[in-house]
């Protein structure tokens, strides 16, 4: 991950701390859950979704409730505004280094892996990608565009609920 964004999250994640934007909490499993339930079902949901732009926009909900549950057991809790900034910042700063863990006990099995750190830095760049690309082309783009960044969205999304589901 570029040690620009880092630092830029590091920043933020501290701002957003002092501004009560992002509040650090006891984790409530039925909140959890729901969020857990909420990203399923946004994945579940794609599969009957004709329209390329509300595939991609329902992708990358599927990641944003995850997203926020894994911050949410880790004692992390994003407030109503700029929520999706918040979010993006909050996982490079608490959930990043947690990912390359997971990862690594997970390569641990076939030895001779080293690719954990990037695979991590690339899961958490896709949710950061995605945030903005649903916002790019929910407002300006072509159909055929759409389409194929649809099935792109898709994938990332099946991905990052994969690993970061490894995390709850």
């Amino acid at each position: 991950m570029l040690k620009d964004r880092i630092k830029e999250a590091e920043l933020n994640v501290k701002n957003y701390l002092e501004e009560g934007l992002l509040k650090k909490v006891e984790p409530k499993k039925e909140i959890i859950n729901v969020l857990i339930n909420n990203a399923e079902e946004s994945l579940e949901e794609l599969k009957t979704i004709k329209s390329s732009l509300w595939r991609i926009v329902i992708a990358y909900y599927s990641m944003f409730y995850i997203a926020n549950a894994v911050l949410l057991k880790n004692g992390y809790k994003i407030g109503d505004k700029i929520s999706h900034k918040v979010t993006a910042d909050s996982l490079i700063v608490f959930i990043r280094n947690k990912l390359k863990d997971e990862l690594l006990s997970s390569y641990e099995e076939a030895k001779g892996e080293a690719l954990e750190g990037i695979k991590a830095d690339e899961i958490i760049k896709a949710f950061d990608y995605e945030r903005k690309k649903r916002s790019f082309f929910q407002y300006t783009t072509t159909e055929k565009a759409k389409e194929n960044k649809a099935k792109t969205s898709e994938k990332r999304a099946k991905e990052f609920m994969f690993e970061m589901k490894k995390l709850l």
